[in-house]
């Protein structure tokens, strides 16, 4: 493949395009949901794509404002008492998570489970459908950035999904049945290898076919026509004046109140480990396999925050809806991240009106697709092959991530996981091998490479079972590391060993630590 920036714009291209539509509604719903102008949401979009993206070492990952920040950010919008204040915290976060990425923190990444990883991914993908729903049958009350399973106005997830069926709006339905259509053909193996379909991305398509469904409706005075709600909504400015007005400073006074610090440090740990799980999951959705350097991401991330903080805009991270679609729409490089961050810019400057036009239910027909192809049966059956130390781990990050958020629900996915892989090493400290020799029983009990302090439990069980007049030999000699716990256990057993009459033997146990035992 080519590596070039400008390489791969035949594929980068179109993808920036796809991305772009699909962050235009987050932007502004993730920015309502925060309780922020919603100016800052369409300016994180447009940093997380331009800046981020050219700092990034991530090929497709894609950054913008968080679901999972919304939160966070409420709180402490409402804590400092302005936006203004709430912005100088931002520029605190950023600052942090540049330290973070120099002090080479970004290896915590590789410490989560492939099962909580592969569960995040499916629960995202669930997520995207059941709050797609609404707007595909043009139940637009609630905001796109809710993606909370209870939510501020008492009603959750599965509660909105049936309102959504009381009000269902025709034309929506039926522009969302279209748009899925175009999709689902832009799909078919045979059709994508013909050179239009391959020029043209099937969501430019889609969302192309939308407006013009919409606006025959609305041309027949039909009462299928949607207006207000059921459409895309930016901020549309009348001069140049008034376009730089919606830029908002950080209020710096705000640096002697020690609230500030919290909500910066905050953010920026939170943000951090939402873009590394990202990051570690979009780079197991890359169809080519590369390998992002999380130290680079996490001082891309930094940067990003820290201008985002200085001219208006709210926290981000590597957000994975939007990096899924980009890799879904056949991305190659981080061109189409920054694509979609200029159109964005672009956008919002030379045509919002035009982007006004946009139905929501043609943008949730792109993401009903995007959604499906994170939580497919197959991915859900191949776990449950994989036996329950992956099943299990993987569904309840799944189930956890569905009522909780991203972070808690990983949280406890990753509590799962910890606690197979402990009862696993608790289980495996040593290799049991037993036979006779002549009336006694000869035991050898040989140490695993690695014995820790977990180990000692299981180790106190088994000396204390062996039967009296054995001959029993502990094997070290395979050993890299035996913890101290577990060789005070071993020296210990020496006097049982006599009361018992049992022939103890010790193999190169205190080789593995010179100096801390007889």
């Amino acid at each position: 493949m080519k590596t070039g920036l400008f390489s791969n714009l035949k594929n980068d291209f179109p993808s920036g395009l796809v991305v772009f539509l699909v962050a235009l509604p987050l932007c502004l719903g993730i920015a309502l949901a925060s309780g922020a102008p919603l100016f800052s949401g369409l300016i994180s979009g447009i940093i997380g794509g331009i800046v981020i993206g050219f700092f990034s070492g991530s090929h497709v990952s894609v950054s913008g404002p968080a679901a999972g920040l919304t939160v966070i950010v409420l709180d402490a919008i409402f804590s400092l008492g302005s936006f203004e204040a709430f912005l100088a915290a931002v520029v605190i976060a950023g600052i942090i998570q540049f330290a973070l990425g120099v002090a080479q923190a970004g290896i915590i990444s590789h410490y989560f489970p492939s099962s909580v990883i592969k569960g995040m991914l499916a629960a995202i993908g669930l997520i995207l459908i059941m709050k797609q729903i609404p707007h595909a049958v043009g139940w637009d009350a609630d905001y796109e950035g809710d993606l909370s399973f209870f939510q501020a106005d008492g009603e959750n997830t599965f509660t909105e999904i049936l309102r959504a069926t009381e009000f269902i709006q025709p034309g929506a339905l039926i522009i969302c049945v279209v748009c899925l259509a175009i999709l689902l053909i832009w799909e078919i193996p045979a059709i994508r290898q013909k050179m239009l379909f391959k020029l043209i991305p099937g969501g430019l398509v889609a969302v192309a076919a939308g407006i013009l469904l919409n606006q025959y409706f609305d041309g027949n005075n039909s009462d299928w026509a949607l207006h207000g709600e059921h459409l895309v909504t930016i901020p549309v400015a009348a001069s140049t004046a008034e376009f730089l007005g919606q830029f908002t400073f950080p209020d710096f006074g705000i640096l002697t109140n020690i609230n500030v610090y919290i909500a910066g440090f905050t953010i920026a740990i939170v943000a951090s480990l939402e873009t590394l799980l990202c990051i570690e999951a979009t780079d197991k959705l890359d169809p080519l396999k590369r390998i992002t350097s999380t130290n680079r991401e996490l001082r891309a991330q930094g940067i990003g925050n820290m201008v985002a903080g200085l001219i208006g805009g709210l926290p981000m991270t590597s957000v994975i809806v939007r990096s899924s679609a980009n890799i879904d729409a056949g991305a190659r490089s981080k061109m189409s991240a920054v694509i979609h961050g200029v159109l964005l810019l672009l956008s919002i400057i030379l045509i919002p009106t035009i982007l006004n036009l946009i139905p929501l239910s043609a943008l949730a027909a792109i993401l009903l697709v995007v959604g499906y192809k994170l939580t497919k049966i197959s991915l859900f059956r191949k776990m449950y092959q994989l036996g329950w130390k992956q099943f299990v781990p993987f569904i309840v990050t799944v189930v956890a991530i569905l009522f909780t958020d991203l972070l808690q629900g990983i949280l406890i996915g990753m509590g799962v996981a910890i606690f197979y892989i402990l009862r696993n090493v608790y289980r495996s400290p040593y290799r049991f091998e037993e036979d006779k020799d002549g009336h006694r029983q000869r035991i050898t009990i040989k140490l695993a490479e690695e014995v820790t302090f977990i180990n000692k439990g299981s180790m106190l069980l088994t000396l204390r079972k062996l039967p009296e007049n054995s001959i029993v030999t502990i094997d070290g000699s395979g050993t890299r590391n035996i913890d101290y716990d577990v060789l005070e256990v071993i020296e210990n057993f020496k006097e049982t060993a006599q009361y018992k009459n049992i022939e103890l033997k010790l193999k190169s146990v205190h080789d593995n630590q010179p100096g801390v035992l007889g």
